[in-house]
């Protein structure tokens, strides 16, 4: 079945990671501006409140249980929104993990969960989308990075690790193909749930602190998303950093 779609600017947007953060304010923003937002993400539960949240107040929304670290997951949230809408106009590669700790720490298996999340399911993502995409010559890939793509800090040198490579896809990616917009969005200190699992306890608190004073709220990475997005199609956002004014 195809939804019908009221306007020719709606787009169909699938974002990862948006049962909170970043991902629910994107979802809210765009489905706001007038798209169809398909919402992926573990927390399911979330997902449905959300979803109840937005078409209530008559936006274009639905949602299914993602995990992008599993390929199949990705392909089979891809391939259903494929086969409902008839197309992919927008992949927003919005899920993240970042616990922080020092390297001699040796929190080996955290460094796995942001290499298969941060990386992986990143790369996971463009795989489920691209084909088609390139078969429609049409298409836009929004990869959320940090700030931490850009330096590297000594208690986040494997999260810093999977940005800068987030940041090499992108722009690899963007190189390969004259019809698919690649953007990357790097976030400063943002207002999340991102520091509250997993790292040394110490450093996780002082993060969350630091917040408090020099943290932005969500909505302002999700306006930077959506700018992008708004762009004609033969204007490409290549990069947007948004930052906090008080971050240095």
């Amino acid at each position: 079945m195809q939804y019908p779609t009221s306007s020719p600017d709606r787009k169909i947007v699938l974002v990862t990671g948006a049962s909170s953060g970043i991902g629910e304010a994107t979802a809210r923003h765009l489905a706001a501006a007038g798209h169809h937002v398909v919402l992926g993400a573990r927390r399911t539960d979330r997902l449905d409140r959300l979803v109840s949240e937005l078409i209530a107040v008559g936006h274009h929304a639905e949602s299914a249980q993602l995990d992008v670290t599993d390929r199949d997951s990705v392909k089979a949230f891809a391939d259903g929104a494929l086969e409902r809408h008839g197309r992919i106009d927008v992949l927003v590669n919005n899920a993240r993990v970042m616990p922080l700790s020092f390297m001699e720490e040796l929190r080996v298996d955290e460094w796995d969960q942001m290499i298969d999340v941060n990386l992986r399911g990143v790369l996971h993502g463009i795989a489920a989308v691209l084909p088609a995409m390139r078969e429609r010559r049409s298409g836009q890939i929004i990869n959320v990075a940090s700030t931490a793509a850009h330096r590297v800090d000594p208690t986040g040198v494997v999260y810093c690790a999977t940005k800068f490579a987030v940041r090499a896809v992108s722009d690899g990616l963007r190189q390969e193909t004259a019809d698919i917009r690649v953007t990357v969005v790097s976030p400063g200190l943002t207002k999340t749930e991102l520091t509250h699992s997993g790292g040394d306890d110490q450093l996780q608190g002082a993060v969350r602190s630091a917040l408090e004073t020099v943290g932005i709220d969500a909505f302002a990475i999700a306006q930077a998303i959506g700018y992008a997005i708004a762009q004609p199609a033969d204007v490409n956002v290549n990069e947007v950093i948004v930052q906090g004014t008080a971050q240095t």
